[in-house]
């Protein structure tokens, strides 16, 4: 039997709404971006897991060799398993629809998950990720809604591919926009107001 379980929070929403998932950075674990989703869709159902992978001691959700270098089996590996506990959850929730807001290797291995289901999330916020090899095409990911946040110095996730990775998505005919501010790998107000218009929409 396939494992899709993780540690994580959850909160119920209301019959008939959305379901949240949040996936924290490096370091960071199912409390990082609980709350905040809870403000952002306060009738949604929201789910925060823990990355099941340990970095010296930081919570990820996969393995990696170096800063920006991807152990890619251990990626198919916990992609195949979020896909699985995603779909799970949301069937059981019976959610209207399935949304996603990951920072950092949280948002990688978001994206990761849209690049191999890209029917599987309706709409995304991708905050400071960063994609360093260029996904398939997918059909699927026509008409699904993204957002990318990002800094213009950030170091970890560099400008070049961030506006790749928007490329990426306009080539899927997703409807793609990218936040930007002037700092680094921080997450600044403008962008959190750009979370919020965001899924606005999605209530």
């Amino acid at each position: 039997m396939t494992d899709t379980s993780y540690v994580h929070r959850l909160r119920a929403g209301a019959a008939g709404k959305p379901i949240l998932f949040v996936f924290h950075g490096t370091g960071g674990d199912e409390n990082q971006f609980f709350d905040f989703g809870s403000r952002l869709l306060p009738e949604a159902t929201i789910v925060s897991p823990r990355g099941d992978v340990s970095e010296y001691g930081a919570a990820r959700f996969f393995k990696r060799t170096g800063e920006g270098v991807y152990d890619m089996a251990d990626l198919a590996r916990s992609t195949d398993k979020m896909a699985g506990f995603v779909k799970r959850l949301a069937e059981e929730r019976k959610a209207s629809a399935i949304l996603g807001l990951g920072f950092s290797n949280g948002a990688n291995i978001l994206a990761n998950v849209m690049f191999e289901h890209g029917d599987l999330f309706d709409a995304s916020v991708l905050m400071h990720p960063l994609i360093p090899f260029t996904p398939g095409d997918d059909a699927r990911l026509a008409g699904r809604r993204v957002l990318i946040t990002a800094g213009e110095r950030d170091p970890i996730s560099p400008r070049p591919a961030t506006t790749a990775l928007a490329d990426y998505f306009a080539r899927q005919k997703t409807d793609v926009k990218i936040e930007w501010h002037a700092g680094g790998h921080d997450i600044r107000p403008n962008e959190i107001e750009a979370v919020r218009e965001f899924f606005a929409a999605c209530a």
